[in-house]
């Protein structure tokens, strides 16, 4: 008897739970964007069709229009798509569609740590940090210009031999960003700088597994834990000489007046959060521009060319050359636009109850733009499925900056180094195929270039390349 109803006790708890989900699913579906019918509690995940969105969005779009939902088993996220979407939601309503995401995945990277109102005072923090220690301006651009040097000896040593630049190109864009918030550069050959590039190339593979997660954030935890310590024992208030001493010199001042923003813990999510974005876009696009320079050789021959005519052979480019240099310039532009986008896996949140057209957004809800789908919008590009500098020129081949292109994101959450990353693309870039003429190796040279880079997304491996010294 006893058994019998705690089984039928049973039954009526799990018919609750199904008829209250059913219920407010329901609901939320109801105010939000159409989309594919979800299945009870597993929502789209599972369904072929929809997932993995980057392969199906287009037949979603097609059939639901630039803004629909999906599920994220019991979680609703809404997609937009297309450059006047996005731009709408980002830029013309960027307070509503600035909240930080909340999810398993996300609580287990941060530890629970860092608050949507943490967040922004961080973030306010390290803008004014970074630009006090010269992001877009001259000095930072010598750092750049010493390192593109470290670089150029580095692929010198190839000897003309096929290699995977993967490794030395993340390890320079790397040490850049270190120099700013260690005060320090490494070696290319440093063990612990190369574990910890690992876990940044790893990263850049964007969130395989939970545990592959756990594991590469510990590590780069532990990374960053050991630099504080280091910083904490040789603080000199009078001799500021990076992010972190500023960290901990704000945190000093704050523990006076018992906020516990600037502790520890956002300290070590902030550096890791800056080496991961610092890092990881720019060395995507660093090896594109290669593999699109390998594989389209009278492009390389054209940028080459007008180096030349800028430039001597024994002067290194400098950021007051980008101007003379337009068809350099849209090239690297057109870099940013063509590869599949490799910054649409978090999304953000409304931050706010939501009016946005002729939907109604609960406060939290998931967003996701898809930039790929911006910079492939054929109402914004000529020929958005080719990689074509004309994009970015003009009738008298000046350059001409695009609207469409939001390869930093935009918005509240827009990225804080995109001034860096600019310059880093460039002097890297230029003085690359100053030194060096690129070729693929092997099985790549027969492949087209679409093919390459969705292979390269899908493996997180580059092909492998020479780099042959031009003769100065």
């Amino acid at each position: 008897m006893e058994v019998a109803v705690t089984g039928a006790l049973f039954l009526l708890w799990v018919l609750f739970i199904f008829i209250f989900y059913s219920f407010k699913m329901y609901k939320e579906k109801s105010q939000l964007p159409p989309g594919p019918t979800p299945w009870f509690f597993l929502g789209n995940l599972l369904q072929k069709d929809v997932m993995p969105l980057n392969k199906n969005y287009s037949k979603l779009v097609e059939k639901y229009g630039p803004m629909f939902t999906i599920w994220m088993g019991p979680k609703p996220m809404v997609v937009l798509c297309g450059f006047d979407v996005v731009k709408d939601a980002l830029v013309d309503h960027a307070e509503a569609f600035g909240g930080r995401i909340n999810s398993p995945i996300i609580d287990r990277v941060t530890k629970g740590h860092g608050s949507d109102i943490e967040w922004r005072e961080l973030r306010r923090f390290t803008v004014m940090t970074l630009r006090d220690f010269g992001m877009g301006k001259r000095s930072m651009s010598e750092r750049v210009q010493e390192e593109a040097v470290r670089l150029v000896e580095a692929l010198a040593a190839t000897k003309g031999q096929g290699f995977d630049p993967t490794t030395r190109i993340t390890s320079a864009v790397s040490n850049v960003i270190s120099s700013v918030i260690f005060g320090t550069r490494f070696d290319y050959a440093d063990k612990t700088f190369l574990e910890h590039q690992r876990i940044i190339e790893n990263e850049v593979g964007l969130f395989r597994t939970i545990l592959g997660i756990t594991v590469n954030i510990a590590r780069a935890h532990l990374y960053i834990y050991r630099g504080i310590g280091l910083h904490r024992q040789t603080l000199d208030p009078q001799n500021i000489r990076d992010y972190i001493d500023c960290f901990l010199i704000k945190s000093e001042k704050e523990q006076r007046c018992a906020s516990d923003t600037f502790r520890t813990e956002n300290l070590v999510m902030t550096v890791f959060g800056l080496f991961l974005a610092g890092t990881g876009t720019t060395s995507f696009a660093l090896i594109s521009g290669l593999m699109v320079m390998a594989k389209l050789p009278h492009i390389q021959a054209k940028v080459q060319q007008e180096i030349d005519e800028v430039m001597s052979a024994t002067r290194a480019p400098s950021m007051e050359d980008r101007v003379r240099m337009p068809f350099t310039n849209a090239v690297i532009h057109e870099i940013l636009r063509y590869p599949p986008s490799i910054n649409e896996t978090i999304p953000r949140t409304t931050s706010c109850d939501t009016k946005f057209r002729g939907f109604t957004f609960p406060k939290g809800t998931a967003v996701a733009p898809m930039f790929t789908t911006v910079h492939r919008d054929p109402l914004q590009w000529e020929t958005p499925e080719q990689f074509n500098p004309g994009h970015f020129l003009d009738e008298k081949g000046q350059f001409k900056k695009k609207d469409a292109l939001i390869a930093f994101s935009a918005g509240k959450r827009a990225c804080v180094g995109e001034a860096l990353a600019r310059m880093e693309l460039f002097l890297f870039f230029s003085t690359l195929l100053q030194n060096f003429t690129f070729q693929l190796v092997g099985a790549a040279k027969d492949m087209d270039l679409a093919s390459l880079f969705t292979e390269f997304r899908a493996k997180n491996v580059s092909p492998l390349m020479k780099a042959i010294r031009r003769s100065m």
